[in-house]
C-alpha cells in the first residue's frame, strides 16, 4: 500500500498507511459498525444496545438539576463565581469530586479522599487515561477477563497496550489462568500492569465475582504485584439478589483503580464518569503525589476538563437525593430486573433442554449470552436485521479478530415485555433457519475461552 499522499489536482488524499496503524483494527470500528446496523434498520426490535431506559428521561430534570447544583454552589460562592464555575472553563479534576466521593461512601462503602478522584468525559475517556498513564513501552501489557468490553479493547489499542486474555470460568474469573497468563509475560520479559475486570453483571457476559471471588482476586493481585481496574457501569441494577462489596470497597492496599459512570444511574447524554486513582505516586525528585494528580495533566492535554454544565446536572441530581442513588434508580432497577426475567424465561420458552441453544443467567444488569449451535458474526446480524426484523450483538466484537464465536448478545434494558416477545419470536426463527439450512461453523467457543 502505498505510504505518500495521493493527489488529484489541488487535492490531498490520505493514505490509510500513512495514519495511526490502530485504525484498522475491527475493535476500533465495532461501535459504530453495530450504531449503523441499527440506524440502517431503525424498525428492527433493539435487543442490541446496553442503554438505559429513556422512559426515565425528562428534559426538564436537566434544568431542574442545574438550578438545585447552582444553589448549592451560592452558599459559599458569589453570584459572579457560581456563573463562571459552571459556564467557563474549569478544574481538570471536576468540581463535583466531593459529592462523588460522598456517593462512593453511602452507596459503595468506598471511603477515598475527593483529592483521589478524576470527573472524566465518561467512563470512555476515564479507560483512556488509566491505560495511557500504564503503558510506560514496549514491554507492558493489559490483561483482561476475556470476553471483555469491546471499549476496553478499543481504548488499549489506541496507546498500543496489547490485551492478553483471562479466562472467565465458572466464577466470573479463572485465578489459576489469571496467575498463568501473568507469569507467561514476565517469562517472555514483558510487565503485566493491571487486569481489567467488571464485577458486577459484566458486559457482554452478565456474570458476577462471588464475594470469596472478589477477595481471592484481590489476594492474587497482591501476591502478583499488579493493579486491577474495576468498571462498575452496572451494580446499582441487581434485581432482588443482594449486592456483594465492590472490589475498591474491600481494596485495603489501594491495589484497585476504579472507574464509574453516571451514564445508566443519572443521564447518558452528560458524557459524566470518573476515576479513583488514591495510589501514591513517586516522583524522581523523592516526593509523592496521587495517581489522580497524574492522570490529570492527561486529562489536560485531551479534554481539558469535563463541561461543568454537565457536571452540575449530575452534582444536582445527587443532592437531590442525598448523593445516595440506590433509591433514585430503584425504579430503573424494578424495570431492568422485570426484562432480565421476561427475557430468560422467554429463551426457556421457546428452546427446551437439549435443543442446542443455551443461555447465561444473570441475576442483574443488561445482558443475556445466548450460545447458539452455529457461527455468529456480522453477517449473521446484517441478515438478522433486514430480514427478520431484531437486532442483537455477535460476542465475537469481544474477542480477537479472528475469533469464530457462536454466541450473541442480548440487552433487555431499552425494550418493552411485549418487544421482548416479538424480538425472541423473530430471533427464535432465525436460529431455526440458519440450523435448517445445515449451516454449521467450527466447535462452539465457550464463554472466557
Amino acid at each position: 500500500m502505498s505510504t505518500s499522499p495521493v493527489t488529484t489536482g489541488n487535492v490531498v488524499d490520505l493514505s490509510i498507511g500513512t495514519l495511526f496503524g490502530a485504525l484498522g483494527d475491527p475493535a476500533l470500528n465495532s461501535m459504530n459498525f453495530l450504531n449503523e446496523v441499527a440506524i440502517h434498520y431503525p424498525d428492527a426490535i433493539p435487543l442490541a444496545a446496553g442503554r438505559p431506559s429513556e422512559e426515565f428521561f425528562e428534559l426538564e430534570d436537566v434544568h431542574r438539576y442545574l438550578r438545585i447544583f447552582s444553589r448549592h454552589l451560592a452558599q459559599h460562592l458569589t453570584e459572579e463565581q457560581v456563573r463562571r464555575t459552571v459556564l467557563q472553563y474549569g478544574r481538570t479534576k471536576g468540581i463535583i469530586h466531593e459529592l462523588v466521593a460522598e456517593n462512593l461512601r453511602l452507596d459503595e462503602g468506598i471511603s477515598v479522599d475527593p483529592q483521589s478522584l478524576v470527573v472524566t468525559a465518561g467512563c470512555q475517556e476515564a479507560m483512556f487515561l488509566v491505560l495511557r498513564a500504564l503503558r510506560a513501552d514496549e514491554r507492558d501489557v493489559l490483561l483482561a477477563v476475556s470476553p471483555t468490553y469491546v471499549g476496553l479493547t478499543g481504548a488499549a489499542r489506541l496507546v498500543d497496550l496489547p490485551v492478553r486474555p483471562v479466562r472467565t470460568g465458572e466464577d466470573g474469573i479463572d485465578l489459576d489462568d489469571l496467575v498463568a497468563v501473568i507469569r507467561r509475560e514476565r517469562a517472555a520479559g514483558r510487565r503485566p500492569r493491571a487486569c481489567y475486570v467488571v464485577p458486577d453483571f459484566a458486559n457482554p457476559s452478565g456474570l458476577s465475582l462471588d464475594l470469596a471471588t472478589r477477595q481471592r482476586l484481590l489476594e492474587v493481585a497482591a501476591a502478583e504485584d499488579i493493579l486491577l481496574i474495576e468498571d462498575n457501569p452496572y451494580g446499582l441494577f441487581h434485581g432482588d439478589a443482594d449486592r456483594v462489596p465492590t472490589l475498591k470497597a474491600l481494596d485495603a492496599d489501594r491495589r484497585v483503580l476504579y472507574l464509574g459512570s453516571f451514564a445508566k444511574t443519572v443521564l447518558p447524554g452528560a458524557r459524566v464518569g470518573f476515576v479513583v486513582a488514591d495510589q501514591r505516586v513517586s516522583g524522581a525528585d523523592g516526593t509523592t503525589g496521587l495517581f489522580a494528580d497524574e492522570l490529570s495533566k492527561i486529562k489536560s492535554m485531551l479534554t481539558l476538563n469535563t463541561s461543568p454544565i454537565a457536571q452540575a446536572v449530575v452534582g444536582g441530581k445527587l443532592l437531590a437525593h442525598g448523593c445516595r442513588l440506590t433509591d433514585a434508580t430503584a425504579p430503573e432497577r424494578q424495570l431492568y430486573d422485570r426484562n432480565l426475567r421476561h427475557l430468560v424465561t422467554g429463551l426457556a420458552e421457546r428452546f427446551p433442554a437439549g435443543s442446542g441453544v443455551t443461555w447465561t443467567v444473570p441475576t442483574g444488569g443488561f445482558f443475556v449470552v445466548v450460545t447458539v449451535p452455529f457461527v455468529v458474526d456480522d453477517r449473521l446480524l446484517e441478515r438478522s436485521a433486514r430480514d427478520y426484523g431484531v437486532l442483537w450483538t455477535p460476542i465475537s466484537h469481544f474477542y480477537d479478530a479472528s475469533s469464530e464465536v457462536r454466541a450473541l448478545r442480548l440487552s433487555c434494558s431499552v425494550v418493552s415485555i411485549e418487544q421482548i416477545d416479538r424480538g425472541l419470536d423473530r430471533l427464535t426463527a432465525l436460529i431455526n433457519d440458519v440450523r435448517s439450512a445445515g449451516e454449521r461453523a467450527d466447535p462452539a467457543r465457550p464463554i472466557g475461552r
